[in-house]
């Protein structure tokens, strides 16, 4: 995949957005994703996301706002807050409209990244549908990537006693395995349901004790 700085660049180039602004939002972005804290919620996280939707391509109504919510939507992140997405759409709508971006791709921006607070939209969201795919990939992943995200996970929260931790963790998990499915596209429900569905009852299996 190209570099990550590449592919912001590219996202803009069709609104012909000044080099020296382009270049400044990118250096914002690393900077956000770089931040202490983060473990899981990083720049090789926003990669991965750019890379499912990149994978996805074929179905995206909205291919640069997609990008966009890719790229914005865990700018913002505390892990003791409760309203993460609110301010990283908030900040992404502010950026997008300094950069005199269409209204419209900023309005499908910052709804795509506020999907990412409950990860549940219509049948008929396409762009929603693969944003949200992406962004939980890794449920999927093998069980040496799926550990390294649930340490990472348990890192950002590190302020939280044990205890405590494990029973929020396990009715967060315990959550997604009562949907009647995890993903939303065909080609990531083949893939990586059963997997994820695994992964996540391995992890609750840990939390148990």
């Amino acid at each position: 995949m190209q570099s990550l700085e590449q592919n912001w660049l590219e996202i803009l180039e069709p609104y012909r957005v000044a080099a020296g602004p382009a270049l400044a939002l990118f250096e914002e972005l690393s900077r956000a994703y770089c931040g202490l804290g983060r473990y899981y919620h990083t720049l090789t996280h926003i990669r991965h996301v750019l890379q499912v939707v990149d994978s996805l391509g074929h179905k995206i109504e909205n291919g640069t706002a997609v990008r966009l919510a890719a790229w914005y939507h865990d700018i913002i992140y505390d892990s003791t807050a409760k309203d993460n997405e609110e301010k990283s759409a908030e900040l992404a709508g502010q950026r997008l409209k300094e950069i005199r971006l269409p209204a419209e791709i900023i309005a499908e921006t910052t709804r795509l990244i506020l999907l990412t607070r409950q990860h549940t939209t219509p049948d008929n969201d396409a762009n929603g549908r693969v944003l949200l795919d992406a962004d939980l990939a890794i449920l999927g992943a093998s069980r040496e990537q799926y550990q390294a995200y649930a340490r990472a996970i348990r890192q950002e929260y590190a302020w939280v006693e044990d205890e405590a931790y494990r029973q929020g963790r396990k009715k967060v998990l315990e959550s997604f395995l009562t949907r009647p499915r995890l993903y939303c596209t065909s080609e990531l429900f083949e893939a990586l349901e059963g997997p994820a569905r695994r992964n996540i009852a391995a992890e609750i299996a840990t939390l148990s004790f």
